[in-house]
């Protein structure tokens, strides 16, 4: 399926607390912009809590905005990006948020990144929400089940073979 510009980003009907999601993306083959106009997209949990889908192929970009960057907050280990065009992939744990019953958090939201085979997260903690260029929190509790977004950045970008599992807490008594 591929995000037409400005045709609205597409998102799951239902929820999913803690899971792996695979997805594969593939930015536009004809280079058109720079920085963060170039294949930007992203994929979000609640529309909070972004993992940045973008064309880092030789593309200079401030470090927690390039792909695979747990959008405005940590840079990947390591630039993984393939060239513009080729299909990449993304497996993604995704470890949801837990609050108390008073509200305060008791459990970050952590992930799990694999790029393209490499690791470029590894069980890392969001801070909170992703905003852009402000700090993230925890101030609104939501539910541990998430739902799943593919932003429309305004640039075309193509996906295929998403598929989920969820991972149901298998360490818990």
């Amino acid at each position: 399926m591929e995000v037409a510009p400005k045709s609205g980003s597409i998102r799951t009907k239902d929820g999913f607390a803690d899971f792996q999601l695979h997805l594969e993306f593939a930015t536009p083959a004809k280079v058109d912009g720079n920085s963060q106009g170039r294949g930007n997209s992203g994929v979000l949990f609640n529309g909070i809590y972004e993992v940045q889908v973008l064309d880092s192929y030789e593309n200079p970009t401030y470090p927690d905005g390039q792909c695979a960057a747990l959008y405005g907050q940590s840079p990947p280990l390591v630039n993984a990006s393939k060239k513009p065009g080729e299909w990449q992939s993304y497996d993604i744990v995704f470890e949801s948020p837990r609050w108390d019953a008073e509200g305060k958090i008791a459990k970050k939201a952590a992930v799990t990144v694999i790029h393209n085979g490499v690791v470029v997260h590894h069980r890392k903690e969001y801070q909170g929400n992703t905003p852009h260029q402000k700090n993230g929190d925890y101030s609104k509790p939501h539910a541990p089940e998430v739902f799943i977004q593919l932003q429309d950045h305004n640039n075309p970008m193509r996906f295929r073979n998403i598929w989920l599992r969820s991972l149901r807490q298998y360490d818990q008594p």
